[in-house]
Formats: C-alpha cells, sequence, structure tokens
C-alpha cells in the first residue's frame, strides 16, 4: 500500500507544479501541451533504456547498432532521434526558442514512427506559452523517474498520464467530459463486463480510458494481456490524439483506433467487427447525428431511430457490432429508459421482447462533468439464457469530492458488479434487496409498459422503524435558531458597513 500511496502524491504534487505553470493559458489548450509532453518524456525513457542494452553489447545483443532503428522495431520500441531526446531536450529547456525545439522534436519522432503519425502535438512554439513556463514544465516532467524509479518510470509515466487527463477533464468542466468519462464510471463498467479475452470495441472511445481499464482488469485478474484486441473510433481529432497516445504510454496496440470526422454513424470505421465486448459513452441526446441521411440503413433492425435523438441509434449500433455472445456495456441519459418519442418506445419494446436487456443500472447525480442529465447504464447481451431483467439503483451511493462531482469508491463498484456476477451466474447469494436491485420478469416489464427505469422495480429503501420524531424535530429546531442567529449577526455587519459609507453632496 505503501508504494501506491508514495505513487499518488507524486501525481498530485506534479499536478499541482504543472498547473502553476500554466499562467493565463486555457486548459483545454495547456492540456495537449502536458500531455505531448509527458508522452515524449515516456518513449525517451523506454529508447534509452534499450540504448543502453544495445550499446553495452552484452548476450543478445551482441555486436548491435544503438543507432539501428530495427533493433528498436524489434522489440516494439519507438525509435527516438538525437534532436528529440530527452537529455537534448533537457539541456536546451532554458533557451528561449525551446518551443521550437519541441515542435521539431515531435516532428522528427513522427517521421521516424510511422504509427504516430499525425498524432503528436506541436503546440509549443505558440506566443501564449513563455519559454521559461515551457523550460519549467519540462525540468518538472524529468524528475518524474530518476534513479532506481528509472526500471518503473513507464508505469508512473502511464499513471500520471491518466491522473493528468481526470485533472484536465475536472479543470475544463462541461468541455471536458467530451474527453474524458470519470475514472469510477469506466471501472463499473468493466468489472461488470469483465472483458477478459476477445475483441473490446468502443465506437466513440474519447482519450481511450475504456481500453485503459480493460487491460488494466485483465492485468489485476492474471489474464493474458495479449488475450484482448482493441478495437475504437473517435470523430475529435484531437481527442483522438490523446487516446493514441495514453494507449502508447501503456504498451497497447492502438492501430485499430480510428478516426474520421464524420463519426460512427456515417462513415463506420470498423463495419465488419463483431466484438464481444462493446463499452462506450456516447454523447447524451445527440440531436444532429444525420438520422435524416439514414433512414434505411441496415443498423435499424428494432425500428429506425428518430432524427432528433441518437440514443437509440447509438444502441443498435452496438447490436450490430456485437458477436453471437457479446455483452455491451453503455452509459446513456436516463430518459432513453421511458422515452416514446419518435418511436422509442417501440424500439425498447423490439428490444425487450428479443431478450437482449441484461441488466440496468440507475447512477447516481453529479458523476459526469459535461451534463447534469441523469445516467443510467445499459447492459445487453445476445445469446442470454435467461428472461429476466436485473435492476440496479445506486441512486444513493458514489460521494462528493467537491461540491458538483461526485465519485464511486472501489466499494461501491465492487458491491454493484458483485450483485449484477451473483445474479448473472445464479448464485444462492443473490436476492432482491428493496429499494436497491430486483430481478424482473419480462411480464413484470410488460405490465409497466416496457419502462426501464429501475425505481419502478426496485421500490422503495426499507426504513428504519426507530425513527425518533422528538428528538429529530429538536434538532431541526436547534439548526433553524442557528440560521436564524447568523443571518441577524450578518444584517447587522452590512448595516454598520453601512452607516460608515458617507455620501458627498
Amino acid at each position: 500500500m505503501a508504494k501506491a500511496k508514495q505513487e499518488e502524491s507524486i501525481e498530485k504534487q506534479l499536478w499541482k507544479a504543472a498547473d502553476k505553470l500554466r499562467k493565463n493559458i486555457d486548459a483545454a489548450e495547456y492540456k495537449h501541451v502536458v500531455m505531448g509532453l509527458v508522452f515524449l518524456k515516456y518513449i525517451s525513457d523506454s529508447f534509452e533504456e534499450l540504448y543502453n542494452k544495445l550499446e553495452a553489447g552484452e548476450g543478445e545483443y551482441a555486436g548491435a547498432d544503438p543507432e539501428d532503428r530495427d533493433e528498436y522495431k524489434a522489440e516494439n520500441v519507438f525509435f527516438v532521434p538525437p534532436t528529440a531526446r530527452w537529455s537534448f531536450l533537457l539541456s536546451n529547456a532554458k533557451l528561449p526558442n525551446i518551443g521550437k525545439i519541441v515542435d521539431e522534436a515531435m516532428d522528427v519522432v513522427e517521421k521516424d514512427n510511422p504509427s504516430l503519425k499525425g498524432v503528436l502535438p506541436k503546440v509549443f512554439a505558440r506566443d501564449n506559452l513563455d519559454s521559461k513556463s515551457l523550460g519549467g514544465l519540462i525540468d518538472l516532467i524529468g524528475n518524474i523517474a530518476f534513479g532506481d524509479a528509472k526500471a518503473r518510470s513507464a508505469d508512473v509515466l502511464g499513471h500520471v498520464f491518466e491522473y493528468f487527463l481526470g485533472e484536465f477533464a475536472l479543470a475544463e468542466g462541461k468541455q471536458g467530459g467530451q474527453f474524458y468519462t470519470p475514472k469510477s464510471v469506466v471501472e463499473l463498467l468493466v468489472k461488470m463486463l469483465e472483458p477478459y479475452k476477445g475483441r473490446v470495441f468502443d465506437p466513440c472511445c474519447g482519450s481511450g480510458g475504456m481500453f485503459v481499464q480493460s487491460e488494466k482488469f485483465v492485468i489485476e485478474h492474471q489474464g493474458k494481456i495479449n488475450d484482448i484486441s482493441i478495437y475504437g473510433q473517435e470523430s475529435n481529432q484531437t481527442t483522438w490524439r490523446l487516446a493514441k497516445m495514453n494507449l502508447a504510454i501503456r504498451g497497447i496496440d492502438s492501430s485499430q483506433v480510428k478516426w474520421n470526422n464524420e463519426g460512427s454513424f456515417l462513415n463506420d470505421a470498423h463495419k465488419d467487427l463483431k466484438a464481444d465486448f462493446i463499452i462506450a459513452n456516447p454523447p447524451f441526446n445527440v440531436s444532429d447525428w444525420s438520422g435524416d441521411l439514414l433512414r434505411n440503413d441496415g443498423r435499424w433492425k428494432y425500428g429506425t431511430p428518430p432524427e432528433g435523438n441518437a440514443n437509440y441509434a447509438w444502441i443498435q449500433h452496438f447490436l450490430y457490432h456485437l458477436a453471437p455472445t457479446g455483452t455491451a456495456g453503455f452509459v446513456l441519459a436516463k430518459g432513453s429508459l421511458t422515452s416514446n418519442a419518435g418511436g422509442e418506445g417501440d424500439i425498447r419494446k423490439a428490444l425487450v421482447d428479443a431478450n437482449l436487456v441484461d441488466c440496468i443500472v440507475n447512477l447516481p447525480a453529479k458523476l459526469f462533468l459535461n451534463t447534469q442529465i441523469p445516467a443510467t447504464i445499459w447492459f445487453m447481451k445476445r445469446g442470454r439464457t435467461t428472461k429476466d431483467i436485473l435492476f440496479i439503483d445506486s441512486r444513493n451511493m458514489g460521494e462528493l469530492i467537491n461540491r458538483r462531482t461526485k465519485e464511486f469508491s472501489h466499494e461501491d463498484t465492487d458491491c454493484i458488479a458483485k450483485v449484477y456476477h451473483d445474479w448473472k451466474t445464479g448464485s444462492s447469494e443473490y436476492e432482491d434487496i428493496k429499494g436497491f436491485c430486483k430481478s424482473a420478469s419480462q411480464d413484470e416489464v410488460k405490465e409497466l409498459n416496457y419502462v426501464l427505469t429501475p425505481g419502478r422495480y426496485v421500490g422503495l429503501e426499507e426504513v428504519d422503524d426507530e425513527f425518533d420524531f422528538k428528538e429529530r424535530f429538536t434538532s431541526l429546531q436547534q439548526e433553524l435558531k442557528e440560521q436564524i442567529e447568523e443571518e441577524e449577526a450578518l444584517n447587522q455587519r452590512i448595516n454598520d458597513n453601512l452607516a460608515k459609507v458617507v455620501i458627498d453632496g
């Protein structure tokens, strides 16, 4: 535990220092400066480690040339040309043209590594980023791994990259939610889906957090990392660049993570893919999704989605790409559980009747940075052996990390995932819990007109009968008295200050 604590403090410390150097630069712009440097430090460290082995020329490396690009290609390590190596940047960090030097470093790295073409940011020579701040940032990131920590620098840098993405998302607020799904929501999805083996697909992958958590999950459960392959698509090019860097820093093959600005509906980058797992957080209630151009699309097997809302287009896009026994877990606006507009109710009925809906989880408010719209997680599965649907209401879970944002604890995500797995495997440990979870039959869902809101099924939580009315009433009276006294004191201070104001004339 001590190691994890230390790493967390490194991340927080670095974030505070990097944020201080930001000065007047907008977080959305500064994000690419910082993440680009963290990535360059990562590939430079990996390169140097292999360079030193090749230079020493021992064992399998006997007679090797440390400047031979093929040596690095053979070991899946990015080749870093001399003018992009961290030692070179560090030695030039105090120069007034350091921004131009870093931009050129990004350029030469891309030229030497085709898989990074168009990925790295070239934003370091801009006028609003002064050379002293950039030099300070290079020094700061240069200290992430040194001495004994060098051997684990890639792991530390991976944690730093992930932590910084989350902090930038918080700093950007609403805009941050467009590239980042809160870590605890991703953790819940991954724990429930358990993507151990097979093809994992996210057709709106943002900065790649779903993939990073999936790989982490496999490692933590002693699975084989090579047993899963990653497929993704993203329509925002700057977000796609973040995803490619995020995956590369984790050693995850991102060759099938594609970008095009038309998006998954108009230009499906993986037309023939049938995935074992789909994990996604598509944008909620999108109205301009080009539905008018796709009225007769082959994906709409369960009904044509309305032109003014993409929610049911996303659901059917996921199903289209699901293998015969595949499972999809995705976040949607809560309104998708009840809406009848534009034929959505008929599509939902068709999905239930086709026995595709596995589980619905109602989420607490304030989990997402970019919207206050209530959210829910859908789990859909092909080849289900039961006709029941599990409903979970987790609205009372999670804790506030600031006034506007809530997150699940590890215990919360463990608890919800355990309920789902106990139910799915038919374990004797599963039981309906009033106010929290309920296994409902298709007949019950039909009786409620195919509304899928968990609260309609789980009922109200059992209330403690030993409620002491007198004690609670006295407590409320005391709270009210204190509020009145505070208000009177504040009014008095205002009046005193107004009395001191002298009006000329």
